[in-house]
């Protein structure tokens, strides 16, 4: 009797549909798919992240999708860029925080449980709204590589290799056919842009975005220059 008008149940945060749905989180999730495609593989050797540039105007220069957290920590996002880059600055003050307290570098999974708690209050408070970016964390600590996805609701997912962005369920679908378990650090930069190559149309240099995170080194490293046109003519060949 007092409850909210039938078509309104996508006007708060707060108000649950019928079929138990919260749209505004759905909402979300949708400007997560419309984002330029990211993915992640993990092997045993390391973790690779890869992304689309989608090139605007030629006045403005082309903002980073892939970014350092912490030496032993890179992330990449789909969605809304501002959103991603209030959640990597915040990422980034909690591994500081953790250093200082604890004089050790923070497990990714626990940096990925930090950020998804924020990303959940987003889904429960009137006056809000949810964040409209999914990220990928990958890193390499001491139970060694690490791909955790988050998604607006909060929620988070450990994975051997995952994409988000538009085109996602096309590049998944090829990261599941060729994943393997003994892949090297080079063979899964090469499924990487492999996979991106599927939604991306002739895939060049300043279309991609490349980084790992070496098991034993544990250092974040963006792969630029020549090195970048090595591994895209490799794939490609």
């Amino acid at each position: 009797m007092f409850g909210p008008p039938s078509m309104g149940y996508d006007r708060a945060i707060t108000i649950w549909s019928p079929d138990g749905r919260l749209y505004q989180v759905e909402y979300a999730l949708e400007t997560v798919r419309r984002g330029a495609p990211t993915l992640g593989i993990r092997c045993k050797h390391g973790v690779v992240l890869a992304a689309e540039r989608r090139i605007g105007s030629p006045l403005t220069e082309i903002t980073d999708k892939i970014l350092p957290v912490d030496e032993h920590i890179g992330v990449s996002f789909s969605g809304f860029f501002a959103d991603g880059r209030i959640l990597i600055d915040r990422a980034r003050v909690y591994t500081q925080v953790h250093r200082l307290i604890y004089d050790e570098p923070i497990d990714v999974e626990t940096l990925a449980r930090r950020i998804c708690d924020i990303l959940q209050v987003y889904t429960q408070h009137g006056g809000v709204r949810p964040f409209g970016v999914a990220l990928l964390i990958g890193g390499v600590d001491a139970g060694g590589p690490q791909l955790i996805g988050t998604d607006p609701s909060g929620a988070y997912q450990k994975y051997h290799a995952h994409a988000i962005g538009s085109g996602d369920s096309k590049i998944i679908e090829a990261l599941t056919k060729n994943y393997r378990q003994d892949l090297t650090l080079e063979d899964s930069i090469l499924l990487a842009i492999k996979a991106l190559s599927i939604v991306i149309e002739d895939i060049a240099p300043q279309k991609l975005e490349l980084a790992v995170i070496d098991a034993e080194e544990k250092k974040f490293r963006k792969i630029e220059g020549d090195e970048k046109i090595k591994y895209i003519q490799k794939a490609k060949g």
